[in-house]
């Protein structure tokens, strides 16, 4: 496959730490894919997820997205690449709370004249690509112009998943996002989430610890398997 992703023979360690915590052979992640990362607390998830958006580098080892390798990249460049081409969801949103919805979706077109461009690829104002997105994500237009705060947990969820979703990027990661909802939103969510994914073309990387969702991806990896490092810790 060709890879959007890669890591091979990556180590990791955090400062003051003799071992690393992070040891992967090889990984690789092609356009389009959908892939559920399990993996207990500790395992490394969330080191692993901020290699993949450049927010670590390692001491060892090549991460490479969309054929650019990320540990060649200035702090400031990889910035700028993680805005132009990765969308996050958080676990706990971080929406912006005094922006409306509409504001807070539309947040990565201040910061990206890429995803600006992309987003109005499709529509004839950021409003109206903010708006086709929220609507896709099952939140009605009265919503739009309300505070963050005032909306329930699952909206906000949405709200967080519309604002990775703009503008296209390739490479979609999601951060336990689902963590605060029952079984039955969890599904809905995760549905929606993946259908805009697969409408974008972007990969999709899912981190969770609850393994009943990984029943919604066709691949899956399994933390305890993929990281070689003894005692390691997200």
């Amino acid at each position: 496959m060709t890879a959007l992703l890669a890591l091979e023979d990556v180590h990791y360690r955090w400062p003051g730490q003799d071992a690393p915590c992070l040891e992967i052979a090889r990984l690789q992640v092609a356009a389009d894919e959908q892939v559920f990362i399990h993996g207990a607390s500790g395992s490394g998830k969330s080191t692993l997820l901020n290699l993949l958006a450049g927010v670590l580098v390692p001491q060892r080892g090549r991460v490479e997205a969309l054929g650019q390798p990320l540990s060649q990249l200035t702090a400031a460049a990889r910035d700028r690449f993680r805005v132009d081409h990765v969308g996050l969801i958080f676990q706990q949103f971080n929406l912006i709370p005094y922006l409306s919805v509409l504001d807070n979706v539309l947040l990565p077109c201040r910061f990206s004249a890429r995803r600006r461009q992309r987003a109005l690829e499709s529509a004839a104002s950021l409003h109206e690509a903010a708006g086709a997105l929220l609507a896709h994500l099952d939140l009605a237009p009265e919503m739009w112009r309300r505070n963050a705060t005032r909306l329930s947990v699952g909206q906000q969820q949405r709200v967080a998943a519309a604002r990775a979703l703009i503008g296209r990027p390739e490479i979609v990661i999601a951060d336990e996002p689902t963590s605060a909802l029952d079984a039955a939103r969890q599904d809905a969510f995760l549905d929606l989430l993946r259908r805009e994914c697969a409408a974008a073309r972007a990969a999709l990387l899912f981190v969770s610890h609850d393994q009943r969702l990984a029943a919604h991806f066709s691949r899956r990896l399994d933390m305890a398997e993929l990281n070689r490092a003894a005692g390691a810790t997200s």
